[in-house]
């Protein structure tokens, strides 16, 4: 069975950090991502990026199907980009140098390939981030995280169930997706892509069905528990800030100023190393 989008138990310096620290660290790498294209700077957080799987000792077939997926997504969304705005690359940095003496309007130009390749990097320097973010969580330390810095219990409560969840949802189709084959069924690989598709969408109504179930039994069992009715309540998986974790944000505060910084000395979002 696959591992979609679940937290994986192991010891790593990046598992030992908060949950609130890998947030804010989140959201600042994804702003210093997302906020240029200056190709000097993305390269380096795809790079960091990608060293930080065998720190948090996360390996490629941990979470081979959203790698999957993104390299799917990224390929689709890269060639259709092209399709539709063959040019945008040569509106953006100001100049026209056509590639390997072709001419036309899809004819490849420097500046257009130079702003994919910032456009693909865009996706290495933030979607391996999020996958080490959501696999080195856990959902009971993040809520107790967001509590302590000042989130309410119920909403970090609520965060904490919709990630405990992911993890329910995929091992519910799995056992019914294993019981639909057991009755004849078809999902393996020797079925036509269409039949498996017709096929895995039957499991969404009993799936659907189970997962409204088991949330009535989550809400019953709260209600009955009192939970909302305190202001504060205590945490069992609490732990407090070390130094890693100051010296994370620190880091991460430092490459969004660098990524702004970098913003004002070239003019714009985009490095032009054509002019």
């Amino acid at each position: 069975m696959y591992n979609i989008f679940n937290y994986i138990e192991k010891r790593s310096p990046i598992h030992d950090l908060t949950g609130a620290t890998k947030l804010l660290c989140l959201l600042l790498w994804s702003l210093a991502a997302m906020t240029t294209y200056d190709t000097r700077l993305l390269a380096v957080l795809s790079v960091f990026a990608l060293v930080l799987f065998p720190i948090g000792k996360i390996k490629a077939k941990d979470v081979s199907f959203m790698i999957g997926f993104t390299v799917v997504f990224l390929v689709l969304n890269t060639v259709l980009v092209y399709l539709f705005s063959p040019h945008h690359g040569t509106e953006v940095y100001g100049t026209c140098t056509y590639l390997w003496g072709l001419s036309g309007h899809f004819a490849p130009t420097a500046e257009q390939l130079f702003y994919q390749l910032n456009y693909i990097l865009k996706y290495f320097a933030t979607i391996p981030f999020v996958l080490l973010f959501v696999c080195t969580t856990n959902p009971s330390e993040f809520a107790a995280s967001l509590n302590r810095i000042g989130v309410s219990y119920s909403v970090s409560y609520s965060v904490a169930l919709a990630l405990r969840y992911i993890p329910d949802i995929q091992k519910q189709y799995h056992e019914i997706s294993q019981a639909s084959q057991a009755r004849g069924v078809e999902l393996s690989k020797k079925a036509s892509l269409i039949n498996r598709l017709r096929s895995a969408s039957s499991i969404l109504i009993p799936l659907i069905l189970s997962s409204m179930d088991r949330i009535d039994v989550i809400s019953n069992a709260m209600q009955l528990r009192c939970f909302g009715k305190n202001k504060k309540r205590t945490w069992y998986m609490a732990r407090d800030f070390k130094p890693l974790d100051y010296i994370s944000i620190i880091v991460c505060l430092l490459l969004f100023v660098t990524s702004l910084v970098l913003t004002h000395l070239n003019g714009s979002r985009f490095y032009n190393p054509f002019i």
